[in-house]
């Protein structure tokens, strides 16, 4: 490629991923501590551009511009229209193993988690905990298992606030701290792009724990603890958030007494968090419930090993992915009480499948089930589809349902009451000659059928939607292109390459 042409190019991309972030070049110039003219002249191709350059805008712009032979960077060639064949196996939950690598900070023992999707979240809340003093490795077959150590003392003040701030999993380090530390500082939350969030439901439930926050401390919640009497304590929940909740239990673990909390989450990561307190010797009552009864221990130090369980939502990918490709494929080892809702409503629409019987997890806690999706002839359902705390349909699966309207005859409103941002990048589903009209910040109204084309498009700083985006493409027949995969490596583990066993053609490209 000439020189010229390379800076063009560099300069089209950053230019396409500022708009698509909503910057102006004078606000992407303050952020980088440059002037305005100098993002002009980068985005005409007009001025040369050092590698650390690239950096700083990689980050600035939480996208990849460049990837160099670096595996998982980089951009995703969609091949698609094919028909996809065979059976996956649904790999352990995402969300469970990062709250399981924040409360194993609760016993003093080692714990062994087995069977850890290797994804970008789970390796940035390693890289949290290692700089605090812990010692983590990778151990086992395929080195699939983490061996978690916690040092006598942790190091908070060497915490690597770079890695903290790419992921939101870093405020569930609250719950654990408030037993651990007196003062410490926890860096604003990461992750996707999904509208506003509040700490403040966090920190009325860990007030009972003695936390409270320093407003006056930047880019950091400044967190203090006064200690509180053994005792017996009991609070409600003004959000049935599954962080919020997970984050509560941990505080409840070590606290000397018994803790009931009401209108907690029953998701799966917040069981999964109980199974593992289970191990450790905390008794929890009223598991898969909205009341939680915690009988707290003062000192928690046993060597454990637990098995994370599997993912509804990776699960629900696949799923979805047999389903707009028009293909018979079998998902294997899918948490059956977690996707109950979602089966019923495909059933709805028309969606054919079968599901084996029941079998249990090696947790020996979860029940599984393989789903087998047959091909099927869609119509929009009769009423909305919107997501509800569990037992409700999933909110991380209601984005699947937005590319599977429309492959389905008639209207469909897809209704994400809960985040502010996240049905805007449905939206992108248009490029792909999806009929998706967004009537506001919540709710999208999809047409089908869809004659899916393939497109180029940046992936959304949004894993479920930008996973959506990927599924319509592989029903677009034609090449497509993904750019900046990463939302989607750090939820998913080697996830185009797991596509492709079943049938998928899928390439990783490096470069611009």
């Amino acid at each position: 490629m000439e020189p010229e042409n390379y800076k063009s190019e560099i300069g089209d991309l950053i230019q396409e991923i500022r708009l698509e972030r909503g910057l102006t070049q004078a606000e992407l110039a303050g952020k980088l501590g440059t002037s305005q003219s100098a993002i002009n002249r980068i985005e005409k191709g007009k001025q040369n551009i050092s590698l650390d350059m690239i950096a700083k805008l990689s980050d600035v712009l939480d996208s990849s511009i460049l990837s160099i032979n670096e595996a998982g960077t980089a951009n995703f060639q969609v091949n698609g229209g094919r028909e996809l064949h065979g059976s996956i196996n649904v790999n352990t939950s995402k969300n469970a193993a990062v709250g399981l690598l924040c409360a194993s900070l609760l016993n003093r023992g080692k714990t062994v988690l087995r069977r850890v999707a290797k994804i970008e979240e789970v390796y940035r809340v390693i890289e949290v905990l290692e700089s605090i003093g812990v010692k983590i490795r990778w151990i086992g077959k395929d080195d699939k298992d983490l061996e978690i150590i916690p040092p006598k003392r942790l190091q908070l003040n060497k915490l690597d606030t770079e890695a903290a701030m790419r992921t939101r999993t870093v405020i569930m380090l609250m719950g654990p701290l408030v037993h651990l530390a007196r003062n410490f500082n926890i860096p604003h939350a990461g992750g996707c792009h999904l509208g506003k969030r509040t700490v403040e439901p966090h920190l009325q439930g860990l007030r009972h724990y003695g936390l409270s926050l320093n407003p006056h401390c930047g880019d950091y919640y400044g967190c203090k603890v006064k200690p509180v009497e053994p005792g017996d304590i009991s609070f409600v929940l003004s959000e049935r958030g599954d962080t919020v909740t997970e984050n509560v239990l941990m505080a409840a673990a070590l606290h000397d007494g018994i803790t009931t909390i009401r209108g907690a989450s029953s998701n799966y990561m917040v069981q999964d968090v109980c199974f593992y307190l289970e191990k450790l010797g905390v008794r929890v009552e009223g598991i898969g419930t909205t009341t939680l009864k915690v009988h707290g221990r003062p000192l928690i130090n046993k060597n454990i090993e637990y098995w994370p369980s599997e993912d509804p939502i990776e699960a629900m990918s696949f799923i979805a992915a047999g389903i707009v490709t028009h293909s018979e494929i079998t998902v294997k080892r899918a948490p059956i009480e977690f996707l109950e809702i979602e089966l019923e409503t495909l059933r709805g629409m028309g969606q054919q499948f079968e599901v084996s019987d029941e079998y249990i997890a090696n947790n020996k806690r979860s029940r599984l089930v393989d789903v087998t999706v047959k091909k099927s002839s869609l119509s929009a359902p009769k009423d909305k589809i919107a997501p509800m705390p569990f037992p409700g349909l999933n909110i991380d699966n209601l984005p699947f349902f937005a590319v599977i309207a429309a492959s389905a005859e008639g209207m469909t409103l897809i209704h994400d009451w809960v985040f502010e941002n996240r049905s805007i990048y449905l939206t992108e589903l248009s490029k792909l000659n999806a009929n998706v009209q967004l009537l506001d910040a919540h709710r999208v109204l999809i047409t089908g059928p869809t004659t899916w084309k393939p497109a180029e498009i940046i992936t959304p700083p949004a894993l479920r939607p930008a996973v959506v985006i990927m599924l319509g493409m592989l029903a677009a027949r034609g090449q497509s292109i993904l750019r900046n995969v990463y939302s989607i490596n750090r939820g998913y583990e080697d996830f185009a390459n797991r596509l492709n066993s079943l049938g998928a053609h899928i390439e990783t490209l490096t470069g611009i």
